[in-house]
Formats: C-alpha cells, structure tokens, sequence
C-alpha cells in the first residue's frame, strides 16, 4: 500500500468487512509482515475495494486499533461496578489493564506505535485517544467522584489515573515486551493487580 501521511477514513457498505479481515491480518503478522493480498483476502474484498478504503496502510491500522481499542475499553466499562467500594472498583479496572497489556492484540500495539510514531505522530496521537486516553478519562471521572464521597483524597485525577495505569504495567509488561516471558500463572498477574491497588490506596487512601 501507499505510504502518505494519513487521510480521513471514506466509509461505505463493505468498510466494516476489511477492518474486520485487516484486524486478523495485523494481529497475526504485525504490521510490516501484513501484505495486501493478505488483508485482502481475509476481508474477502478485491484490492481494488481495499484501496478505495484504505490507500494507506497506516491508515488502515490506525482504524483497525482504533476500533479494537474502543471495543475493549466499552467492554472493560460495561463490565466494571463503579458504584463498588474504590479499592474493588481499582481492582476490577486493574484486572482488566493487566490482562490487555499481556494480550496478543495489546502487545502488538504497543509495538507498532513505538516503531511508527516517531515518523507518523498522528498515529500515536489516535490509538492514545482511543485506548489509553479513554480509560484514563474514565478512571479520572471516578477518581473525582470517589474523592467527593470522601473515599480517597486525589487533587489531580488525571495524573493519578496514568498513574495507576503505570502501576498496573509492572514487571510483566516489561517482560513480555523484552521477550523475556510470554505465558504468566494467575499468581503472577494477581501479584501486579493487587501491588498497584495496595500502592495506589497507600497514596491517595484516607
């Protein structure tokens, strides 16, 4: 594919069908190793359709993370009881933060984007706003109502947000990164749930 700089996403009937084929293309084979005939063919598309969507495969990618990523973080929301008690609140988001970073899909990003970033910044700029930027903004929506309930005591929510975010990246996220360890026991990732709860509320805890 083409490589400019990135351009506004044209929608149509089929966008959806290559995301979706280009989402198990990228995830497999990362992003330099994806072809187009590979994504192609996963979206069951002609190339003719793929370029007329995407011309650009960063482009490309960043729709696909940036969807993934959405979905994952509505997911992780849907599934956390805000109205818990803040210390099971942390601990479900914890849970759900440890478990992405350790992904396949969550290791992945993370890699493309270091490697792109420095000659794409809108990229990062994107997959921020739509993964790491939204969990965070919601985390400090909830920092702020726990502070009023007198739960905790947090003055800057967002910084305490990526904060946490940090914590819950802990030893494993470094080592799965470095390739030093790629299977973890559920002792090892409860180590780091419970470590960046523990440390959190011995912070901003009254």
């Amino acid at each position: 594919m083409k490589e400019t700089a990135l351009q506004v996403v044209r929608k149509g009937r089929k966008f959806e069908q290559v995301v979706d084929g280009a989402w198990k293309v990228f995830l497999n084979e990362g992003f330099e190793g994806a072809s187009v005939d590979d994504i192609a063919r996963s979206a069951n598309v002609s190339k003719a359709t793929l370029y007329s969507y995407f011309p650009d495969k960063r482009l490309l990618f960043l729709e696909v993370a940036r969807a993934e990523c959405q979905r994952q973080a509505n997911q992780a929301f849907s599934e956390i009881d805000f109205s818990c008690a803040v210390q099971e609140v942390l601990t479900q988001a914890a849970t759900r933060m440890v478990y992405f970073f350790l992904s396949d899909f969550g290791q992945q990003m993370f890699r493309i984007c270091v490697s792109e970033c420095a000659r794409f910044p809108e990229l990062g700029k994107e997959f921020f706003a739509s993964g790491p930027g939204l969990v965070q903004s919601r985390m400090a929506e909830f920092l702020g109502e726990a502070t009023k309930r007198g739960e905790i005591n947090v003055t800057d929510t967002m910084f305490a947000a990526a904060q946490f975010h940090e914590l819950c990246k802990a030893d494993l996220h470094t080592r799965v990164i470095c390739g030093l360890q790629t299977q973890f026991t559920q002792a090892e990732r409860d180590r780091v749930i419970n470590g960046a709860v523990e440390m959190f509320m011995a912070r901003y805890g009254v």
